[in-house]
């Protein structure tokens, strides 16, 4: 191959230690005619083969490294990357048909991702060579999984970095993308990949919803930021009194319950359409008490510069949440912004508690669902925090 990229002195050592990005200011110069999009070996300014990568100079991540070894980037290649994502997800839940399939750089195949529903899989693609080769993994994925339908959300916002289009459409396949069922933990969600968040479902919340579900028997409960009913239909399975779900998506509230029509607990769960931050602020206001309140919202930074900002609103939903639960409660908090690291997330719900007057005990520290295994080696990959308290 004669298409390289050289990095610049000591730039090597992050790539070296197993990080799969190379930045566009970390490259020494480049040996051979290079398209957006090429295969290339990346070398250190020893001239040590690093890897190969897939290049896009239009990009800040200018190589993202696909193999330590020199090998052809084949249907084949792919067939091998995401059969060992398969095996590693059917040994974490052998009884189930619907997970995140490739969680991109934690399966050693940067840009992609991969969801499995059932019968039918969605890629999201977020880097320009991956879209260029999207052929060989359709095909790879259609000879480990004959799957009834193939779909793309790549509609992410994340995709203009790279110079790519924003589109949604049916790959492969003729079936309807806009309701499909799955079951998880034993619990049946229809689900929307055509107009639905991500891929259509939150899969990375999947075992904080079961710890959730363990806690809540014969409780009253406020799931907020309900999008589907995720975690309002496992508080429902789980034995809860009551569990009231708030959203501010119209669609979502007629997601949260259609689900839990579903799963006969439209007794237990009620919906309501309206801003979280007004409701809950109309809650404390009427002296509203709840033995466990869930707090779930979308991210609120996607870069570092605005995470001053951000930490105010989580600060201010949290504090919110903390006065409408029951002294000895509990408050299940979350952050999917990967800007919001542990310590700074663990630091708003101090400032959140001492502004709202009240003692918090961590009863548990969790993450991203086992489906989205985290590489040590790129912090990046590492974004959900799910905190549980006791509320004092």
């Amino acid at each position: 191959m004669n298409k390289k990229v050289i990095l610049r002195k000591k730039e090597e050592n992050r790539v070296l230690a197993g990080h799969l990005w190379v930045f566009s200011n970390e490259i020494d110069h480049v040996e051979g005619e290079i398209t957006n999009g090429d295969l290339v070996e990346v070398y250190s300014s020893r001239k040590q083969f690093i890897g190969l990568g897939l290049v896009n100079k239009n990009s800040l991540i200018a190589v993202r490294i696909l193999t330590r070894d020199r090998e052809e980037i084949d249907k084949e290649f792919f067939k091998r990357r995401i059969t060992a994502a398969h095996q590693l997800r059917q040994g974490m839940y052998p009884t189930e048909r619907s997970y995140r399939l490739v969680y991109g750089e934690s399966d050693f195949l940067p840009g992609l991702i991969i969801d499995k529903y059932e019968d039918f899989l969605v890629i999201q693609v977020l880097s320009l060579g991956m879209e260029q080769r999207l052929e060989l993994i359709a095909d790879a994925l259609t000879d480990i999984f004959r799957p009834r339908g193939i779909y793309l959300r790549n509609d992410a916002e994340v995709r203009t970095l790279e110079g790519m289009e924003l589109y949604k459409k049916v790959f492969r396949g003729i079936e309807p993308f806009d309701c499909l069922d799955i079951e998880q933990a034993g619990i049946t969600y229809k689900v929307d990949v055509t107009k639905g968040q991500k891929t259509g479902f939150f899969f990375d919340q999947r075992d904080n919803r079961e710890a959730l579900r363990a806690l809540v028997k014969d409780k009253f409960v406020l799931d907020c930021f309900c999008y589907s009913g995720g975690f309002s239909v496992s508080a429902g399975k789980g034995g809860c009194i009551k569990v009231t779900g708030v959203d501010s998506s119209t669609e979502a509230i007629k997601w949260s319950t259609d689900n839990a029509l579903l799963n006969d607990l439209s007794d237990k769960c009620e919906f309501i359409e309206s801003d979280v931050f007004d409701f809950l602020t109309s809650a404390v206001l009427k002296g509203q008490k709840y033995d466990v309140v869930n707090v779930d919202p979308p991210s609120f930074t996607k870069s570092k510069k605005t995470l001053p900002q951000a930490i105010k609103g989580y600060r201010k939903l949290n504090s919110l949440a903390m006065q409408l639960v029951k002294k000895g409660g509990l408050l299940v908090t979350s952050s999917c912004s990967h800007y919001m690291d542990e310590y700074t997330f663990i630091n708003m719900l101090k400032d959140s508690a001492l502004r709202s007057q009240r003692t918090l005990r961590l009863l548990e520290f969790r993450g991203q669902a086992k489906d989205h295994p985290v590489l040590l080696s790129m912090p990046e990959t590492s974004y959900l925090k799910c905190a549980i308290l006791e509320v004092i």
